[in-house]
């Protein structure tokens, strides 16, 4: 069936009801079902260019690492955003010939010389965007965080595995010699039991601004499918791009999009291979009257047994008018484990071991020979395709989808949650010390800011309960969450109930 064909069947079933999303006609790129040659050439396109400048350009960041990335040829870009798109396209067709540019990721799909997806779309995109390319017989890396919500994540692991293709997410810290030790150190006892693993985000955000009515989309952009699976909405704030990570029906706040980075190291270095039983979570946006709906200022328990993840999100500064941000110990964006016999303190660019008195131990080094790979979680994945083996991915779909619940969770606490005064939260956290160390840390930081959280009350999250074996919540709240768990769907953009 030609594509035309395709798409005039699929308009026609849409409106007589049938509801069907995704291409008819699947491509036969190779590798589909045979491993690919070690000298045989691997046809990738990149979906999601970001914007021009600035933060939101991963699509560009991935363009980059490819090119480092032996035995690989970005054969397209595809951005529903025609200005971004041909922004990249003449840098890329300057430097390589014959580029292929598309607008509808479904093309992508369709094209039958291209053997992977690099996927760098906005949040709500990822799950049907990686089911289609299963699908459609293509290999996928997404990126963080690799579900919109908990059940497009398990959808996402099925297609998976149903269409037996290869599903890496980008969470890149899974490709670092320096993590995996610290896995090693930590998986072997070496400090003894842990205790606690925090998982630590402060980060500026400033405020997104506050728009007083619909504004207008860019005349390059074809809105409808840029929200695609998400509900049909006027766009209600200054900038499309980017700033959808604030937004509950694009995206998952900070917690989602860097704090999944540092809760999947926690998640990994503690061994946990699936949901902890139960997640609450304490925060709120604070400062900002602005169009921002997600906190920038949020605590999540992750109860774990036998050791809880706690993660501190911040976007404001240490104090009022500052440029600097807080840190815990001496670490502002990284991960710490509390450990019987000591403790581990990583952040971007240091990891250290120390004893219980706080002396040195060791400190954590690349072992890789000329440490010149820029581009290792991207080898990681290409040298799965080769190999056709999951197992050989260092973040495959299944932990990226777990990993992701986590943030999924904690969001989850936060908007079924209620404005409570800062006494009722201390009374609340107070059968957890190590969750009132850290509200009581949470009211200074947020005083020191200028804010009165008697008069500005943060939002307390109930305990969720969830089977992990399900992904399920039970218990007090489990109807609620359990309809936080996935959404409502407009065609032709739903996420298939059976991949």
């Amino acid at each position: 069936m030609s594509r035309i064909a395709r798409r005039g069947f699929l308009n026609s079933a849409v409106a007589g009801g049938v509801g069907l999303a995704l291409p008819l006609r699947h491509s036969q790129a190779s590798p589909v079902n045979s491993a690919a040659g070690s000298n045989d050439e691997i046809r990738v396109a990149v979906i999601g260019m970001g914007g021009f400048d600035g933060v939101g350009g991963r699509g560009r960041q991935l363009i980059a690492a490819l090119k480092d990335v032996s035995g690989v040829r970005i054969t397209a870009l595809c951005d529903i955003d025609e200005m971004l798109l041909d922004h990249e396209h003449k840098k890329l067709e300057g430097r390589r010939r014959n580029i292929k540019k598309y607008k509808d990721m479904r093309d992508v799909f369709d094209d039958a010389e291209i053997d992977a997806v690099f996927i760098a779309l906005p949040n709500h995109w990822h799950a049907l965007a990686t089911i289609w390319a299963c699908q459609a017989g293509k290999d996928v890396y997404v990126e963080k965080p690799a579900s919109y919500n908990i059940w497009e994540g398990r959808q996402m692991v099925n297609a998976a595995q149903k269409y037996n293709r290869i599903v890496q997410t980008g969470t890149q810290a899974r490709s670092s010699d320096v993590e995996s030790q610290l896995a090693e150190y930590i998986g072997g006892g070496q400090l003894g039991k842990v205790k606690l693993a925090r998982a630590i985000i402060y980060r500026r955000r400033e405020s997104i601004g506050k728009v007083s009515g619909p504004q207008p989309v860019p005349a390059s952009v074809d809105y409808n499918q840029w929200l695609g699976p998400a509900p049909r909405t006027d766009l209600m704030r200054k900038e499309l791009h980017y700033l959808w990570h604030w937004d509950w029906a694009t995206g998952n706040g900070e917690i989602g999009n860097n704090g999944v980075h540092y809760l999947d190291r926690c998640r990994w270095i503690l061994g946990q291979s699936g949901l902890p039983r139960r997640a609450m979570s304490i925060g709120g946006r604070f400062q900002f009257d602005d169009d921002g709906q997600t906190p920038n200022t949020q605590i999540a328990f992750l109860d774990y047994d036998p050791a809880p993840i706690l993660c501190e999100v911040r976007g404001l500064p240490d104090k009022q008018g500052s440029r600097t941000m807080d840190t815990l110990g001496r670490v502002g964006k990284g991960i710490i484990f509390e450990c019987e016999g000591g403790s581990v303190e990583s952040d971007r660019k240091v990891t250290t071991a120390y004893d219980v008195r706080g002396k040195k131990i060791r400190s954590f080094e690349d072992r890789r020979e000329g440490n010149t790979s820029p581009s290792p979680h991207q080898e990681n994945f290409i040298a799965a395709m080769r190999s056709r083996k999951a197992s050989d991915l260092n973040a495959d779909i299944l932990d990226g989808h777990l990993s992701a619940a986590l943030c999924h969770m904690a969001n989850i606490s936060h908007r079924l949650g209620t404005r409570t005064q800062p006494s009722e939260i201390v009374e609340s956290a107070k059968r957890n010390s190590d969750l009132a160390d850290a509200f009581e840390r949470f009211q200074q930081h947020i005083e020191l800011n200028g804010i009165d959280l008697t008069k500005v009350p943060a939002v307390l999250g109930p305990w969720v309960t969830i089977d992990s074996d399900s992904e399920k919540f039970v218990g007090e709240f489990a109807g609620p969450a359990n309809q936080l768990c996935r959404r409502e769907y407009r065609e032709p953009f739903a996420v298939p109930e059976s991949v």
